[in-house]
C-alpha cells in the first residue's frame, strides 16, 4: 500500500530532476503543450507502491505489473495519471470537460504509423517551403550571402504620438541579447535603429553607428513621451485596435560564414527584408482563407488583458506572415487520407500556434522565442518575438537534412518532438542517476515489456475509454476501479479554457467531424476554476468538485485507493478539498510531499509559489477506518527531512504548503463522525473553516513554519514529537 511503500526521498529526488527538463524524462508530453504537468515519476512512483510487492526504488526500474487493472482519472488533464497506469498495463477510464484536453490525451495514447506521420509532415514542409520560404530567406550582414535564413523576428510595439502625430517605438528597453551564449551584449539604436555590440551592459554608453546615448526615455508604466514633441502619451490608447509593430532586429543563421563565426547572428532590418514582409501581406490580402478563425475573443480573467489592448478577435494576434503560413499548412493537413496522420498533424498544427503569434516575446538570456503560455496567461508585452514558421537546421538547408534543429518554435521543431513523443510510447524509459549533485551521470533505462497504447502487435490489448464531459455526469460503474489516481484543478490558478480557446478555435475548423469540438469554445459552466467574470467562486467549486469525487469514489472496489495532488498558497482552498473527501465518504489516510514544478518556471519564478505538491491519499472510511496518523508536527519534520534527503532546498513556500496539507488530512480526521453531506455547501466550508480556526489558523502555520525553519538549520535534525492537533 502506498501508505506503507512509498518513498519520499527516492520520488523526490526523481519529481525534482524530471521537473528540470521533463520532456527529457517524459518525451510524451510533446504532443502538446498542456498546464502545469505533475511529473510522470510521481505517478509511477504512487502506482507501483500501491500495486508492487517490491521496494519502490526496485520496481520503479522493472516493468510494473497492472494487466487487469483498472484505473480512473475524474481530471485528466494532459493525461499524466492514465499514461502512466496504461503503460504498466491497466487498463484505464478518464474524462476531462475541456475538449483540448480530450483530444490531447487521446493523441498521446492512441497508436501511430510513425513513417507514415513523418512522410506526411515531411510533404507539407517541402510543399509550404515551395511557397512561402522565400519569405524567411534574409541577407548576411557579415558575408553578404542571400542564403541566410531568419531565426527570429523582433517586433516592437508603436503607437502615434497624440498631439504631433508621430509614430513612436515602444521599447522598455534597448537590450536586444545578453551576454550570456552570445560574446558581447547587443543594443538597438532609438535613433538610427542599428545594432551595436557593447561589453559594458550596464553602462552601454553610445550607438556605435550614429553616436546616440542609449541613456534616452523608455515607455515606462503604461507611459511614453515622443521624441518628437515631448508629449506625454499613454498606451495602449483606448482604440478598439490593437497597436502596431515594427521589425527592429533580425536573429538569423549563415550557413556560409557560421563555422568561423563567435555567437549568434543579429542584424537590423534592411530593405530586402521589409520587402518581404511587405509581400506578406500582399498575400494575406489576398487571401480566400477556410482555416483562419474569424472567432472574437470573449470576455474573461485572462482576455480581458488582450481587451484592454485592442484585441477583439483571435486572427489579430498573428502578423500577416504568421496568417498565410498557418492557412498553408491547415489546407495541406486537411488533405492528408490517412486518419491517424492527419489527427497527428492537426495536432501539430494547434501545438505550432504557440509559437506562431504576436504575443511571444525574445529571452534576452536564453536568446529563443518564449512561447505564448510560458506564463499560463495572454501576456502583452511591447516586444514581440516572430519564429520561422518552417524552422531552421544547421547547415541551413532546411528540408531533409537531418541536421541539429536551431532555434524553437517552427513546423521542424514540433514534427520533431512529436515524433519523438510517440516513439517513446512504443519504448518507454527511466533516467538513472547516480547521486544528487549536478554533475553525476545519467543512464537510460528502457523499461522492457512496458508501452503505451490500446493496441500493439503481439502485445494484448488494453482498455481505453475516454471522454469529454464532467466527470460527475459520466457513468462510473460500482466496484469497477482499482485505484482512482488524478490531478483535480487548484482553484483559480490557472484559466485552462481560456487560454485553450487560442487553439481550439483553430483546431475544430481543421477537425470539423470531432464529436468533442462541436461547440463554438472550451469554456463550460462546469468549468472547476475560479472565474471572477463568469461568476465562479468557491462555493461553485466545492460542489463541483464535491459532486466529482462522490460520483468516482462509488466506483472505487473495496479497499482501493484514490490518490490526488493539490496545491495552493492560501488555505482557504484547500477547505473545498476537505468537504469533497467528507461528501464523498472517504477518509485520508496519509499526505504525502512531493516536488512538482521547478522552482525558475517563468510562471512563479520570484513568487513565494510552493514547488510541492501535497498528495492526498485516501480510501473508502468502511474500507479503512482504524487508520492511523502520528502527530502533526512529527509528520511535517519527516517530510521535509525526506524532502531534503531528496536534494530539494526547502522553501519557506514549500514548507507552508506541506503544513496546509497535513492540517486538512487532520482536519477530515475530526470532522468525519458528524459530517452530514447534505448540508447547503456555505455551511460546510464554514464547519471546515471554524475548525481551522479552532485550531490556531494562521498562527499555527505560522508557528509550525518557524519550528520546521529552525529543524532544517541543525546539522543532524531529528523528529521531536507534539500533538498541536
Amino acid at each position: 500500500m502506498i501508505e506503507n511503500n512509498f518513498d519520499v526521498s527516492f520520488v523526490a529526488n526523481k519529481a525534482r530532476r524530471e521537473k528540470q527538463i521533463q520532456q527529457n524524462y517524459r518525451p510524451i508530453i510533446g504532443v502538446h503543450k498542456w498546464f502545469a504537468r505533475r511529473p510522470g515519476t510521481l505517478f509511477r512512483a504512487l502506482l507501483l507502491a500501491e500495486f508492487s510487492n517490491l521496494p519502490l526504488e526496485e520496481a520503479f526500474f522493472k516493468a510494473g505489473e497492472l494487466n487487469g487493472k483498472t484505473i480512473g482519472d475524474p481530471f485528466m488533464g494532459g493525461g499524466a495519471p492514465l499514461l502512466e497506469a496504461n503503460r504498466m498495463g491497466a487498463n484505464v477510464q478518464g474524462c476531462d470537460i475541456n475538449p483540448m484536453a480530450y483530444w490531447v490525451v487521446r493523441r498521446e495514447i492512441e497508436r501511430l504509423d510513425i513513417m507514415a506521420y513523418l512522410a506526411a509532415a515531411d510533404d507539407i514542409y517541402a510543399a509550404v517551403y515551395s511557397r512561402l520560404g522565400s519569405l524567411y530567406h534574409t541577407n548576411c550582414g557579415i558575408c553578404g550571402s542571400k542564403d541566410a535564413y531568419s531565426k527570429y523576428y523582433l517586433w516592437v510595439k508603436t503607437t502615434d504620438c497624440h498631439k504631433c502625430g508621430q509614430s513612436i517605438d515602444l521599447f522598455p528597453g534597448f537590450l536586444v541579447a545578453e551576454n550570456n551564449r552570445h560574446p558581447l551584449n547587443v543594443f538597438v539604436c532609438p535613433t538610427c535603429g542599428q545594432l551595436s555590440e557593447i561589453t559594458d551592459r550596464k553602462n552601454p554608453g553610445h550607438c556605435a553607428h550614429c553616436k546616440t546615448s542609449f541613456n534616452q526615455p523608455i515607455a515606462k508604466g503604461n507611459k511614453k513621451i515622443c521624441p518628437f514633441c515631448g508629449t506625454e502619451n499613454k498606451y495602449p490608447n483606448g482604440k478598439n485596435n490593437p497597436l502596431n509593430h515594427r521589425l527592429f532586429a533580425i536573429e538569423y543563421h549563415c550557413p556560409k560564414c557560421h563555422k568561423g563565426h563567435k555567437g549568434r547572428f543579429f542584424k537590423a532590418p534592411d530593405s530586402d527584408d521589409l520587402a518581404k514582409y511587405s509581400e506578406a501581406e500582399s498575400i494575406a490580402a489576398g487571401l480566400n482563407s477556410t482555416f483562419i478563425p474569424e472567432d472574437l475573443i470573449p470576455p474573461g480573467d485572462e482576455t480581458n488583458r488582450l481587451h484592454r489592448w485592442g484585441y477583439s478577435r483571435y486572427r489579430e494576434l498573428f502578423n500577416a506572415r504568421q496568417l498565410v503560413g498557418l492557412e498553408a499548412i491547415c489546407q495541406l493537413v486537411s488533405q492528408v487520407e490517412d486518419d491517424g496522420a492527419r489527427q497527428a498533424l492537426a495536432t501539430n498544427l494547434s501545438d505550432l500556434l504557440r509559437y506562431q503569434n504576436m504575443l511571444c516575446r525574445y529571452d534576452t538570456s536564453t536568446l529563443k522565442s518564449l512561447d505564448i503560455f510560458s506564463i499560463h496567461g495572454f501576456p502583452v508585452g511591447l516586444i514581440q518575438c516572430e519564429s520561422n514558421l518552417l524552422g531552421v537546421s544547421q547547415g541551413g538547408k532546411l528540408f531533409g537534412n537531418g541536421g541539429k534543429l536551431l532555434g524553437s518554435g517552427g513546423w521542424l521543431n514540433i514534427v520533431e518532438k512529436y515524433k519523438k513523443a510517440k516513439v517513446y510510447c512504443d519504448s518507454p524509459f527511466e533516467i538513472r542517476d547516480q547521486g544528487f549533485s549536478k554533475t553525476n551521470r545519467k543512464s537510460v533505462a528502457i523499461i522492457q515489456g512496458e508501452w503505451i497504447g490500446d493496441h500493439k502487435i503481439g502485445s494484448t490489448s488494453r482498455r481505453v475509454d475516454l471522454a469529454c464531459m464532467d466527470a460527475s455526469g459520466w457513468i462510473w460503474r460500482k466496484n469497477s476501479l482499482d485505484g482512482v489516481f488524478t490531478d483535480p484543478p487548484y482553484f483559480g490558478n490557472v484559466q485552462y479554457a481560456e487560454l485553450m480557446d487560442f487553439c481550439y478555435v483553430w483546431l475544430r475548423l481543421l477537425v470539423p467531424s470531432e464529436a468533442a469540438f462541436h461547440k463554438e469554445s472550451c469554456r463550460n459552466i462546469q468549468e472547476l476554476t475560479g472565474n471572477n467574470t463568469l461568476g465562479r467562486g468557491i462555493e461553485r467549486f466545492t460542489e463541483g468538485l464535491s459532486n466529482a469525487f462522490r460520483a468516482v469514489a462509488k466506483a472505487l472496489k473495496p479497499g482501493a485507493p484514490f490518490v490526488f495532488t493539490y496545491h495552493h498558497n492560501d488555505i482557504s482552498a484547500y477547505f473545498p478539498i476537505a468537504v469533497a473527501i467528507l461528501d464523498a465518504g472517504l477518509v485520508c489516510s496519509k499526505v504525502l510531499p512531493c516536488p512538482t514544478e521547478m522552482r525558475a518556471s517563468i510562471h512563479i519564478h520570484g513568487t513565494l509559489s510552493s514547488t510541492v505538491d501535497s498528495v492526498f491519499v485516501c480510501r473508502r472510511g468502511e474500507d479503512f477506518a482504524n487508520f492511523v496518523k502520528s502527530t502533526l508536527e512529527n509528520d511535517l519534520f519527516y517530510d521535509i527531512k525526506s524532502l531534503k534527503n531528496g536534494g530539494l532546498n526547502v522553501t519557506n513556500g514549500d514548507i507552508r504548503c506541506v503544513i496546509f496539507g497535513h492540517m486538512i488530512m487532520y482536519l477530515i480526521s475530526a470532522l468525519a463522525s458528524d459530517w452530514n453531506k447534505d448540508d447547503i455547501v456555505t455551511v460546510k466550508l464554514d464547519k471546515v473553516s471554524r475548525y481551522f480556526q479552532l485550531k490556531g489558523g494562521m498562527d499555527t502555520v505560522q508557528d509550525l513554519s518557524q519550528k520546521a525553519l529552525l529543524f532544517i538549520s541543525q546539522k543532524e535534525p531529528k523528529v521531536i514529537q507534539s500533538s498541536l492537533f
